[in-house]
């Protein structure tokens, strides 16, 4: 009885169930492209900048060629309940610029314009090409140093950078965005028009309120500059960190540096890198304090450069075309961070570096803020962070996150739980006010009302 009964069922069941995606129809409405699995084209599609994450495999890549094409691919997504997840530069430490549903790429969405101090940057826009297309104008944006990270997820996150504490974070020079909200719609926000918008993707995260198509941002003129590489031996890691976190924060604003505590195959190695907006005598004043008190180098670089070729070396580009600097070697590692917002005691620098000099390939990177960051509201933008000394980033190369969660959970005490979300970590467990602190509450909101039924769905999404 139970088995006939079931029989009769089955015509029902299969009528009742959701239809496959049609994907070809999809394949038809879209003026860029769409790459299925099986296709020539798909393996290379999926791929990410850290290898770590080739085992995803999509349903389908869309390369979105206009905004029209993400609003298409938006409500093909909602009508058939198909998980979506945006793509700029596909740098994602957590690997959430892939994921089993739809991926919508704006890579081809890359136009670089600038007109009357405003440069106009699609949101697939690669950082190298944004330098310099801006850059044969003789002006620039502040922005980061890696050269192949998407200008979208960088702004959208905050966007530190070489030049932050002389023009502010990325998302501080950012007057517009053009986003595609969860409904579908194509919106131009700025502080007069949609202004939650515009508050919440500044700071709010990629991946949380809609896909950005186009950012019209401020820009600054380019001047030459000074770039500096200061190494010791490993004997000197505590006194350089005791030196570097009371001298870099409040430094000049013209004058960002960073720390790297590495132990790589080489060996360990203390580095004091940097940009200065000025010139190489008036640099060399400001370095002797923080010299004279970890002493003399055991390698000096300071030169003077042109802004693109400070940006290039920043970027680790030196000697290489921005063609060959668009597409780095692939490579996996795992990271996380914290945000100092007062120095490290004595106890606290001992920790940092007694991590370090743990077996293994890692870095710790700490990065210089203050400045101009420093002077912008915590509330004024999604961006909480603004009265933090500097960043720390634990990084370390291949897939095992043993040593960063360790070196993490041992600083806890000395730093506390801040974060920065575009070094996202799927490990944090209380990473709404890791990331966003005080401001974690009206994000909440305005993603509650921008989308309600949560197309934007990472595991991390507010």
């Amino acid at each position: 009885m139970n088995t006939r009964r079931q029989f009769l069922l089955l015509p029902l069941v299969g009528a009742l169930a959701d239809p496959p995606p049609d994907w070809s129809a999809l394949r038809r409405a879209l003026k860029g492209t769409l790459v299925r699995p099986g296709e020539a084209t798909y393996d290379a599609s999926r791929r990410l900048f850290n290898p770590a994450f080739d085992r995803v495999r999509p349903s389908a890549v869309a390369y979105c060629a206009t905004p029209a094409d993400v609003s298409t691919c938006l409500t093909f997504a909602r009508k058939n309940r198909v998980g979506i997840t945006a793509r700029s530069g596909g740098h994602s430490y957590a690997g959430w610029s892939t994921g089993t549903g739809l991926v919508i790429d704006v890579s081809r969405l890359n136009a670089v314009s600038h007109s009357g101090g405003r440069a106009v940057v699609g949101a697939g826009s690669k950082l190298i090409d944004v330098y310099d297309k801006l850059g044969r104008q003789g002006v620039s944006i502040p922005a980061g140093s890696c050269p192949s990270v998407g200008v979208g997820g960088l702004t959208l996150g905050g966007g530190i950078g070489v030049v932050s504490r002389k023009y502010g974070l990325t998302c501080d020079a950012l007057e517009s965005i053009q986003v595609v909200t969860a409904d579908g719609r194509v919106l131009t926000c700025d502080a007069g028009h949609n202004a939650d918008l515009f508050w919440a993707c500044r700071g709010g995260g990629g991946g949380n309120f809609g896909i950005a198509t186009s950012f019209t941002f401020r820009t600054h003129r380019t001047r030459d500059v000074t770039v500096f590489f200061l190494h010791w031996p490993w004997a000197k890691a505590s006194a350089a960190l005791r030196a570097w976190q009371s001298w870099a924060p409040s430094a000049p604003d013209e004058l960002w540096s960073n720390l790297h505590l590495k132990r790589e195959r080489a060996g360990l190695d203390v580095m004091i890198g940097g940009l200065y907006v000025g010139g190489q005598a008036a640099l060399d004043r400001l370095l002797k304090p923080l010299v004279d008190k970890i002493g003399p180098p055991s390698s000096r670089y300071v030169k003077p450069k042109s802004y693109q070729a400070a940006m290039m070396v920043m970027a680790g580009c030196s000697g290489k075309t921005v063609a060959q600097c668009r597409t780095p070697g692939r490579e996996s590692f795992v990271a996380t961070s914290h945000l100092a917002f007062n120095r490290l005691s004595a106890d606290g620098v001992k920790a940092l570096v007694a991590r370090v000099e743990r077996p293994g390939q890692h870095a710790v990177l700490l990065d210089a803020m203050g400045g101009a960051i420093a002077r912008v509201p915590a509330s004024a933008t999604a961006f909480p962070h603004r009265s933090a000394l500097f960043t720390v980033q634990y990084y370390d190369g291949g897939t095992d996150r043993t040593w960063i969660r360790g070196a993490r959970a041992s600083m806890n005490p000395y730093l506390g739980d801040h974060a920065y979300v575009n070094y996202i970590d799927p490990d944090l467990p209380e990473w709404r006010r890791a990331y966003y602190g005080a401001n974690a509450d009206r994000l909440a909101a305005i993603k509650s009302a921008r989308d309600p039924d949560r197309l934007f769905n990472l595991p991390q999404s507010l």
